[in-house]
């Protein structure tokens, strides 16, 4: 795994030297993995914009991507919204022979499980994230969902009902750890964030902050039409990539 140039900023003092992949991993690893935990991960613009053209990959950059590789590296399960894959071209989630290893020296899964979201299972299950994925998927959807997509998602996932019409992240969750999947990792898109923030699911988030400015076209990281109460966040720390910023957050206990 190639590492980018990425300096801890805070908690201080500021490193002189570029961290090491070790140092990378006790930043973002969990305490403890026994305690389920629901952590997001998300891009932004200086200006708050989540994506440009539509996309969120032209606001990450080498570093972000190392923060990304790393977050799924540590998680059990990786939950993404059926559209936010589509939009952005998920692959298989497929791990590196070299973090594999890791994973399993860690008494890890060799991989962690892909979730999908998807409340109305417009989803082909020839699709190559489906079927040529190492661990069979999880699809996540609702009551309402049609039947027959039920039925062909069935051979090649697991699909799990987790509400009526919406998917309710509390479900969500509640299944997932059912099945032992403990370290749930989110990454978008804005809909599902906002869902799993309004629910007061989401223990951690990282936040990247691309320098750039978009204009205000694009969507916020997180979206939801519930007006909430602000929810306090404790800085776990900062590191710097060239101009790139790269926040962790955890709620305040």
């Amino acid at each position: 795994m190639t590492i980018a140039d990425i300096r801890l900023l805070h908690p201080g003092p500021a490193s002189s030297r570029p961290l090491a992949l070790d140092d990378l991993i006790d930043l973002l690893a969990p305490a403890d993995r026994s305690i389920a935990r629901v952590r997001a991960n998300a891009v932004s613009s200086v200006d708050g914009s989540a994506t440009v053209d539509g996309l969120s990959g032209g606001l990450g950059g080498p570093a972000d991507l190392v923060v990304f590789d790393l977050l799924r590296r540590l998680s059990d399960v990786v939950v993404v919204g059926a559209g936010t894959a589509r939009d952005e071209g998920y692959g298989p989630l497929v791990l590196s022979d070299d973090v594999v290893s890791w994973r399993e020296e860690h008494d890890l899964a060799p991989h962690p499980v892909l979730a999908l979201v998807s409340a109305s299972l417009r989803l082909d299950p020839s699709d190559p994230i489906v079927v040529d994925a190492p661990v069979r998927p999880i699809v996540v959807t609702t009551e309402s969902s049609p039947r027959e997509a039920r039925v062909r998602l069935e051979e090649v996932a697991d699909v799990v009902t987790c509400g009526v019409d919406r998917v309710d992240p509390r479900l969500l969750v509640s299944a997932l750890v059912a099945r032992g999947l403990r370290q749930i990792h989110t990454e978008g898109g804005p809909s599902l964030l906002g869902d799993v923030i309004a629910a007061d699911l989401l223990d951690e988030i990282c936040v990247t902050v691309s320098p750039g400015l978009e204009g205000g076209g694009g969507p916020r990281i997180a979206s939801n039409p519930e007006s909430l109460d602000l929810r306090a966040l404790h800085l776990d720390h900062v590191l710097l990539s060239g101009d790139m910023l790269l926040s962790k957050y955890s709620r305040r206990r």
